[in-house]
């Protein structure tokens, strides 16, 4: 992200300062990880950390409780409207992507990993199952002319507007 683009995390301009963004699956919880972040800056804690948000199961819990979302773009040009998602892990064949009533529904499934049978996790951060995102358009558009592309887990969609019947001014005689 350019500095010029940067943002707070209420969607404002950051005003020229360089922010950390956090992304963390658990909105629900985020108070309370915010609040642990900012005690252990002034009082480090070192092993006892009984709110330390990157054990396993927290992973796990956050993940069911989110589930699997694809980031994405969504940037109104003159005569079309491109979405772009982040969708790692997932063959094509593997996705379903629907246009209707000013809305783009992005819906897939990852593969599931097999057993690791050499050892044991230590860490497991990579999301796997079923997915569904579904996200509002800035105007209208012609579903049945749309196209999309898929390369390196980066899903593109490029939907033409509307066309709209322009202003005429109709002379008086």
């Amino acid at each position: 992200m350019g500095k010029s683009a940067k943002k707070s995390e209420a969607g404002e301009p950051a005003a020229g300062k360089d922010i950390e963004v956090h992304r963390e699956p658990a909105r629900a919880l985020k108070p309370f990880e915010e609040m642990d972040r900012l005690f252990e800056s002034f009082f480090p804690r070192g092993w006892l950390r009984p709110f330390h948000w990157e054990r396993p199961w927290f992973r796990e819990v956050a993940g069911m409780m989110e589930g699997l979302r694809p980031t994405v773009d969504v940037v109104d040009r003159d005569e079309d409207i491109l979405v772009r998602a982040e969708i790692p892990g997932v063959k094509k064949e593997d996705l379903d992507v629907s246009v209707s009533d000013g809305t783009v529904t992005i819906k897939g499934t990852t593969s599931r990993e097999e057993k690791e049978e050499r050892g044991e996790y230590f860490r497991q951060e990579i999301s796997r199952g079923a997915f569904s995102r579904t996200v509002g358009l800035p105007g209208d558009v012609q579903g049945d002319k749309a196209k999309a592309s898929f390369s390196d887990g980066v899903l593109e969609l490029i939907l033409p507007k509307v066309v709209k019947s322009k202003r005429r001014r109709v002379e008086i005689r």
